[in-house]
This record gives C-alpha cells, sequence and structure tokens, in this order.
C-alpha cells in the first residue's frame, strides 16, 4: 500500500512488490544481516530472548490473520499451543517418533481442532464466538492434564532435543536460527497470503460480512479457512515450544498466555503483519524490562513476590492505553515517526486539522 509519504504506485509490478523503494531494500539487507551476526556477539540470555520473540512470533502472526484480518475473535489461543505441544509429547512419549513426523503430525491436529471450533464462527459472533474458543482451551488444557496424570508425568513430560539426521539442536544459536527460520517463513507466507484472494476476502468480511457475502465472497469457506491456518500455525509453534523448552506442562498453557498474544497484536496494531513483529517484541520484552527496572530501583526482597502480578496486570493496563489513546498501536506510531522524517523539512497535516 502507498503510503502518505509521496511513494505511488504506477504500476502492477511496483503493486505486487513486498519491499517498494531501494532505500527500504537497502534497510531491509541490513537487517537481515544483523539477524543473521547476532548470534556471534549476543550472549546466551541475549539469544534466549531472541528465541523466545522468533517463537511467539508465529502465533501472534496467526492470531493477528484470524483477528486483525478476518475479524473472527479468538481466546483459544493457548489451546491451540497445548495442542501442539501435547501431541508432540505424546508421539515422542508412545512411539518415539522423530521431529520431522511430530511437526506435520501438530500442524493436521490444529487443522482438526480448527474445522471443529471454527464451525461456531459460521453462526456466532462478538463475545459468543470468544466463549466458544475459550472452551476448546479448557477441553484442550483437561485433556492434556488427564493424560500427564494418567501416566504418571508429575512435574511435566521431558522431552529431549529434536534431531534432523545426525545434527542434534541442542546449541542456543542453532536453536536461534532454526526459530529465526521458522518465523521468516511464517512472515512470507503470511504477508503473501494477506494479499491473495483470501486476504482480501478476510478484510471484506470483517469490514462488512452482509455486503461480502452480497458481492459474490464465500463467506463459510473464508472464515472457516481463517480458523484453520491460524490453527496450523499455532500448533506448529507449539510444537517448537515443546521441544525449545524441553518439556510440556499444562501449567505452561494457562489463559494468561492468550492474554499474552491478544496484547501483542492489539499493542502492535490490528490488521498489520508489522504489528504482529511489534507487538511481539513489545511483550514478549516487558516482564524482563520491569524485572530490569525493579533491580535498577533496587526494590526490597520482600516486595519481589509481587512482581508477577504487576507484570499480569501490566498487559490488561497497556492494553486499555492503546485502545484508548492509539487505536492503531504501535505501528500508527511507527508510521507517524517515518513520515516525519521522510518529509522533513515540510510539515504535512491531515485533512481537517
Amino acid at each position: 500500500m502507498a503510503s502518505t509519504s509521496g511513494y505511488f504506485k504506477t504500476s502492477y509490478r511496483a503493486d505486487l512488490s513486498l519491499v517498494e523503494t531501494r532505500f527500504r531494500r537497502v534497510w531491509l539487507l541490513i537487517f537481515i544481516v544483523g539477524l543473521v551476526l547476532f548470534p556471534l556477539f549476543g550472549s546466551p540470555f541475549l539469544l534466549d530472548l531472541a528465541s523466545q520473540v522468533f517463537l511467539s512470533l508465529i502465533g501472534a502472526v496467526a492470531l493477528m490473520l484470524l483477528t486483525g484480518f478476518a475479524g473472527q475473535i479468538s481466546l483459544g489461543h493457548a489451546g491451540f499451543i497445548a495442542a501442539g505441544a501435547y501431541v508432540t509429547a505424546i508421539l515422542f512419549k508412545e512411539w518415539n517418533l522423530p521431529f520431522w513426523l511430530t511437526l506435520p503430525a501438530s500442524g493436521l491436529v490444529g487443522a482438526i481442532l480448527g474445522v471443529i471450533f471454527g464451525l461456531p464462527s459460521l453462526r456466532l459472533k462478538g463475545v459468543y464466538l470468544a466463549l466458544s474458543t475459550l472452551a476448546m482451551h479448557f477441553i484442550v488444557t483437561y485433556l492434556g492434564a488427564e493424560y500427564e496424570t494418567r501416566r504418571g508425568f508429575a512435574t511435566g513430560i521431558v522431552i529431549p532435543p529434536p534431531s534432523l539426521g545426525s545434527l542434534k539442536i541442542r546449541d542456543p544459536r542453532l536453536w536461534y536460527f532454526v526459530l529465526l527460520l521458522a518465523a521468516g517463513l511464517a512472515l512470507i507466507f503470511s504477508v503473501n497470503l494477506v494479499r491473495s484472494r483470501s486476504g482480501r476476502a478476510w478484510v471484506a468480511i470483517r469490514d462488512r460480512e452482509v455486503v461480502a457475502e452480497a458481492i459474490g465472497v464465500k463467506v463459510p469457506f473464508y472464515k472457516l479457512s481463517a480458523f484453520v491456518i491460524g490453527a496450523v500455525m499455532t500448533s506448529i509453534s507449539g510444537c517448537l515450544f515443546a521441544y525449545y523448552r524441553g518439556f510440556v506442562s499444562v501449567e505452561a498453557y494457562s489463559l494468561f498466555l492468550t492474554i499474552q498474544y491478544v496484547a501483542m497484536i492489539i499493542i502492535g496494531g490490528l490488521g498489520t503483519i508489522l504489528g504482529a513483529v511489534f507487538g511481539t517484541v513489545f511483550v514478549v520484552l516487558l516482564p524482563y524490562t520491569i524485572d530490569a527496572i525493579g533491580r535498577g530501583l533496587h526494590v526490597p526482597a520482600r516486595f519481589t513476590t509481587y512482581m508477577f502480578a504487576i507484570q499480569y496486570a501490566s498487559f490488561g493496563l497497556i492494553m486499555i492505553i492503546f485502545l484508548v489513546l492509539e487505536p492503531g498501536g504501535l505501528v500508527a506510531i511507527w508510521n507517524r515517526i517515518r513520515n516525519y522524517f521522510i518529509l522533513w523539512p515540510f510539515k504535512h497535516k491531515p485533512l481537517g486539522s
């Protein structure tokens, strides 16, 4: 989409280009080189933070496709992640299946769940649809907890590092590149998907479902496809989550995890893939930032027990602030900053100001 800063597209080739100008291509190349070279200089802690961002980004992009583009509210995101993780754990513990089989199996189970729990979206909207997806979360976590109890995994299911042939993915740097590749593929897939017929149909349904149906959009098909694609991507991220953490436990997939992902797309900016990236980075780094501030202010040890409650409440507070003061999220702030420097020293005021 052409920006308000003077870039205009005059051909179909320019319209189909993902990176519009030479300036942006150069900076994108610099950014990619920086990501590739980062493990050479980053500490293990920073590598873990980056890996968490890449891992969370897959699920955030999936939720952005479902909610930000298709307009389908979901509170069952943690349930899809748990489904992918438990499928991985069960297939490994019961049949010792390798990584290259558990990964597609997790995606397949996610697709099945997407169809089952996407069907209510054909009749339900708003809070009723949200409650139906929330029910899916509790069903999946209950079944996972039952499996842990009946098989005697009191402290969770331990999963060894995955192997690709003779290569065992154990080193943090290797995990960094694996998750970077997975997040990059998810981003490329999603960016191209929203520019396709499906993406345009989702936006039409989100903006005005009745009009979309009147102009020939197959509303039931595209609603269901949004749930299936989002569920497959999220379940695959759950599989990667299980391998990266090395264990699967029901406590890791609480409702708080869903709140985190909802915060990612709201804070980042609904309806943009870039918003999912910004929101993911912000939400993943927020708890560590709060901890760092607490240590910098030398908070007494007796108050450290309240840090989790502060982190938990901060997500709700920040979402309210963005919804009230900046509904466009971090992407809107980024666009204003970018356009300011592109237009400088000229001034640009919105029409009607």
